[in-house]
């Protein structure tokens, strides 16, 4: 019976307010242009804090146009599994622990001794 009194009324899309008595706010269009030359106008307020950058639909950075150099926050490299094992050990330890290893896999397959003379 609910479904029968709500059919035709397209709640999903429609909306029943009105625009009567709602002040918008003033509107500027920015520019920006990415490296691939794609130019992407964007309607900001006007007292909203313009971005010097904005991603691209292509997925670069686009930059606003007459706008300031955007300010790039120094980044750190990334550490590695290396970095972060040198911070636990150090190459004398790490070197006799790849020998204990050697030595038990060698004993686990049977082999003589790791030092043969030649």
């Amino acid at each position: 019976m609910a479904e029968r009194s709500l059919r035709g009324t397209n709640l999903s899309t429609l909306s029943f307010e009105t625009e009567d008595g709602i002040t918008f706010s003033e509107r500027q269009m920015v520019s920006y242009v990415c490296p691939e030359g794609h130019v992407s106008e964007l309607p900001f307020s006007v007292e909203a804090d313009v971005p010097a950058i904005w991603e691209c639909r292509c997925g670069a950075e686009a930059k606003l146009v007459d706008g300031p150099e955007p300010d790039r926050k120094p980044t750190k490299a990334p550490r590695t599994h290396w970095d972060m094992l040198l911070e636990r050990r150090t190459i004398p330890e790490l070197e006799e622990l790849l020998q204990e290893r050697l030595t038990l896999l060698r004993a686990s397959r049977g082999e003589k001794s790791a030092q043969r003379s030649a």
